[in-house]
């Protein structure tokens, strides 16, 4: 979810977001993670890039040790993120398994000469934080062995967790802060600089960067309501960054319901609600270096 330095976020300060994201994700990415090292050779090397907290490395780490083992290479420039998904990978990384971090930008055109060649290529929200979409693919495909195959986590259905209603400001406050969070992206990636139009979908981008057998497959997150603990936790700081990023593009009457939604001093606080939920759908799009 990093691995790049380009879009004025400050990772590092999402961390205990990206910790309660990987966790919460971890079900329905661990199949995921099992299909894409049953297509690599025994004892793969897999770059994970803009390895962020280190959630799909650590399902990665898993896999291979319920195999014969291989290789975790962590790319991201953040240092506290990469300390965090080396520390979460190493925990869960059997003797089998061997875990490298690295400082890498995706952004680099250099970045093949400083990591390992791999069997598998990971990376998860980061393409669309390079100014050019298609040259950063490009840089990914050229971190693969012969055969090897690179998957991307890009688009899906955006992920909704609030009642329509929620007895505090207007209805439909879920639906306005995706409208705000779209032209907040819009402004971000014009923004990056030597950004770059990619006016086609990521399966003819993995094409253009030289890979073949394209395939596109979903994963859905799903937590029913009542939601746990952490699921509420983890509400509460999306909705307070979707509102703190996307602050212009809301008006004066939803700002003061987010601001009593985020409130755990408020009566109207969503961490005391029993109806939040997630549900979304993750897109993985993958193609082979032959």
């Amino acid at each position: 979810m990093s691995g790049h330095t380009h879009d004025d976020i400050d990772w590092a300060d999402r961390l205990a977001q990206l910790r309660m994201a990987d966790t919460l994700d971890a079900m329905a990415l661990t199949p995921v993670a099992r299909r894409l090292v049953g297509s690599v050779p025994e004892r793969p090397t897999v770059v994970d890039v803009g390895s962020g907290a280190g959630g799909m490395s650590v399902l990665f780490a898993r896999e291979l040790a319920h195999r014969s083992g291989g290789t975790v290479v962590l790319v991201d420039t953040t240092p506290k993120l990469l300390a965090e998904a080396e520390r979460a990978v190493a925990a869960v990384a059997a003797g089998s398994v061997e875990v490298v971090s690295l400082s890498g930008d995706l952004a680099d055109p250099g970045l093949a000469g400083r990591v390992p060649a791999a069997d598998l290529v990971w990376a998860s929200g980061v393409v669309h934080h390079v100014g050019d979409q298609q040259a950063a693919l490009r840089t990914l495909a050229g971190l693969l062995r012969p055969g090897g195959v690179l998957a991307i986590s890009e688009g899906g259905l955006e992920m909704r967790c609030l009642p329509w209603d929620l007895g505090v400001g207007r209805p439909g406050l879920e639906q306005r802060l995706h409208a705000a969070r779209s032209a907040w992206f819009s402004r971000m990636r014009a923004g990056i600089p030597g950004s770059v139009a990619m006016p086609y979908g990521w399966p003819r981008a993995l094409r253009e960067a030289g890979l073949a057998d394209v395939e596109s497959f979903g994963a859905l997150i799903d937590h029913p309501m009542p939601g746990s603990d952490l699921l509420r936790e983890y509400v509460v700081h999306r909705v307070g960054w979707f509102a703190e990023s996307a602050e212009e593009w809301l008006d004066a009457d939803d700002l003061a319901a987010i601001a009593a939604l985020t409130d755990p001093g408020s009566p109207d606080f969503l961490g005391h609600r029993d109806d939040l939920y997630l549900f979304g759908a993750k897109e993985i799009h993958c193609g082979r270096l032959r």
